[in-house]
């Protein structure tokens, strides 16, 4: 488990240089505990402290990186059970499943529909990160002709599925540039898969039929060398999967387990007959705790849920989302266009300056800085109101960019209209709509006073 930031500090150089960015050792220190610095900014500890720090400030679950380019991905590397105990860190990666023997141009199709599912959301690009190649037939040739076809003409990341250790060195040999992860490693490949994973830099997954079977690989695994594991206990019914996930996060930060250290991978394509099922399942394995979900396919209506969901889970719940404060220009505003403020929570914003972009009418909408508060919650909170607004509007320089003033408040911040005027006593403060569905009709009929 972790070092206590006294711990850290006592292997540190205790220089006080700054050099690491913050001003003395013990704050370093601290930041190493809680995982908001990492060990390579401090350029002067010690070789064999180094060592030590490593391996002691290493998280219980492994990270571990798969893919190369625009869509690799980090999984694992978690440090608590629940999300609102710190946070949980690597996405769930989300991959979608063909079949070795799949006809060239259907695999040109599906990768085209494939790469066009990418959804923003608060300013965010969502898109799943991974292809499962499955070997169905024993062909080496077909199963290197589909990897190398994935790997060279899409952005997506690989797994390569097979038991066959001469089929996976097909596909390593024209795809192991992308940095695939190898699946897996059995009681009765495990030194062969063993020897092509550390050959080639390269993940491997573990499958037993059971938690046992998982440990006794990868002590093997690891007593070869190798560190970059993600394990597949072998369970296909929704029960026993979830009760898998549950057991080896556990044991990895409840008891220390270090054989059992690692991501996992899940397969919900062999748990259901039809996508609709398979979603369901999938969405609890983002949950609880799986480091990548395999999919039959990909189409939007299931997986933008799955995206949302992931995207909601591993956002920090201790930092709300946010954009920068300042002036943002919707459409082309120019000196007599309206002037509305709001908070800089990023759904707040998106929400608001969609609707503004709606409308049609160009705009200048003001971000404060809330701390990433929503209106509402800003008001009660005493972050958003007329003193803090109105000083916030002196300072950003809106005042040169328009000939009017007029400036429009959220309807739900109405309560701070009279300490806003007595702030800025030579702006007309009027109330905007409650629910930004409104604000198009609203911007239509306004006209500066």
């Amino acid at each position: 488990m972790g070092l206590t930031g006294i711990q850290i500090f006592k292997l540190l150089p205790k220089t006080n240089c700054g050099e690491c960015g913050v001003p003395t050792c013990l704050a370093f220190a601290m930041n190493l505990a809680s995982g908001k610095a990492e060990l390579d900014s401090c350029p002067y500890v010690s070789d064999e402290a180094r060592e030590k720090l490593a391996e002691a400030s290493a998280p219980p679950i492994r990270p571990v990186a798969i893919g190369a380019g625009e869509r690799a991905l980090k999984v694992g590397g978690e440090t608590v059970m629940f999300r609102h105990e710190k946070t949980f860190y690597n996405p769930t990666g989300i991959a979608a499943m063909v079949h070795s023997d799949i006809d060239p141009e259907a695999l040109d199709r599906k990768l085209r529909e494939w790469n066009a599912f990418q959804f923003e959301r608060v300013g965010l690009n969502l898109r799943p990160e991974l292809v499962a190649l499955k070997d169905v037939n024993g062909n080496s040739e077909t199963f290197a002709n589909a990897a190398k076809k994935i790997a060279s003409e899409s952005e997506f990341g690989l797994i390569l599925i097979t038991d066959n250790p001469a089929t996976m060195k097909a596909g390593i040999e024209v795809a192991g540039f992308k940095k695939p992860l190898l699946y897996a490693a059995t009681k009765e490949n495990v030194d062969d898969m063993g020897n092509l994973a550390k050959e080639n830099g390269l993940p491997l997954a573990v499958k037993g039929e059971n938690l046992d079977d998982v440990i006794a690989l990868t002590d093997k695994l690891t007593g070869m060398g190798l560190k970059d594991l993600v394990l597949d206990p072998g369970s296909r019914e929704l029960r026993q999967c979830f009760q898998d996930q549950v057991s080896i996060r556990r044991a990895a930060l409840k008891e220390g387990n270090r054989s059992l250290g690692f991501p996992t991978i899940t397969f919900p394509c062999d748990m259901a007959g039809n996508l609709d099922m398979e979603t369901v399942i999938a969405s609890l394995l983002i949950a609880k705790y799986a480091g990548i979900i395999v999919m039959s396919d990909f189409r939007g209506e299931s997986l933008f849920p799955l995206l949302l969901e992931r995207l909601n889970i591993f956002t920090d719940p201790q930092r709300p989302m946010t954009v920068t404060a300042g002036i943002y220009e919707v459409g082309t505003p120019d000196e007599t266009s309206p002037v509305l403020v709001t908070t800089n929570f990023s759904l707040t914003y998106f929400i608001v300056s969609g609707e503004i972009e709606g409308s049609r009418v160009p705009s200048w909408l003001l971000i404060m800085d809330t701390e990433g508060l929503s209106v509402m919650t800003a008001w009660a909170a005493g972050k958003f109101v007329g003193d803090a607004v109105g000083a916030f509007v002196k300072k950003c320089g809106i005042s040169d960019k328009v000939e009017h003033k007029n400036i429009i408040i959220p309807g739900y911040a109405a309560s701070i209209s009279g300490d806003l005027e007595e702030e800025l006593p030579d702006w007309k403060v009027l109330i905007g709509p409650r629910e930004a569905a409104y604000i198009p009709k609203y911007l239509k009929e306004w006209k500066p006073e």
